[in-house]
């Protein structure tokens, strides 16, 4: 007799959410390259006296690197659950997965650099503040 499953509560969801956070960044030799640079970004913005606008946008590029080395480990995860031979669909599959990644992170770069670099040059006074 199969009897009705439970669905989990809230608690219950962010507890396994936080346990992925921790499995999915342990061990990942990306997150020990994510993290100190976003740090970095986050101590310039503090110094350079960003907006709350250009605040958001920073933690939202932040944020999406590394969501989306996230969901990279997550696949890689389960591709080594499913077989530890070579198929050429699941290297694909990985594939994709890091060039999300790559493109996630470096539209991150083309972003931090344009709200960054328009704060530390008009902080020199190469461009009028007003300008940014």
């Amino acid at each position: 007799m199969n009897l009705p499953t439970r669905k989990p509560g809230w608690s219950q969801k962010f507890l396994c959410a936080f346990r992925g956070l921790r499995v999915g960044s342990q061990g990942q030799s990306s997150f020990f390259v994510h993290l100190p640079v976003a740090c970095f970004v986050l101590a310039a913005a503090a110094q350079l006296h960003v907006t709350p606008i250009e605040w958001c946008i920073l933690v939202l590029c932040i944020s999406s690197v590394l969501a989306a080395e996230l969901f990279n480990c997550g696949l890689e995860t389960i591709a080594r659950a499913i077989t530890q031979e070579h198929n050429p669909h699941i290297r694909d599959a990985l594939d994709i997965s890091a060039a999300a990644v790559l493109v996630t992170a470096l539209g991150a770069i083309v972003v931090g650099g344009i709200i960054l670099g328009l704060r530390f040059a008009a902080s020199m006074g190469w461009i009028p503040v007003l300008a940014i």
